[in-house]
């Protein structure tokens, strides 16, 4: 049972890991999306929703590096 334990972490921590890269680059594309149309961009939140974007995904992202790393140091 213990390795079940342990290789959950670790899938769980992959995968917020992934999801926190996957919204940081998202918010990346959009923002290069959007910066051609200058009055739509401004209209629905400009940078600010990028910057609060990037934070949702850099959240995940140390979520995931925590998992990890219990992961890593509680196995049995």
């Amino acid at each position: 049972m213990a390795g079940t334990t342990f290789s959950s972490g670790l899938v769980l921590g992959v995968f917020a890991f992934l999801l926190g890269l996957g919204a940081i680059a998202a918010a990346l594309r959009r923002r290069r999306g959007k910066i051609r149309y200058p009055e739509t961009y401004a209209a629905t939140g400009g940078v600010a929703y990028t910057v609060v974007q990037i934070g949702c995904g850099s959240v995940l992202l140390l979520g995931g590096v925590g998992l990890l790393a219990l992961a890593l140091i509680y196995r049995q």
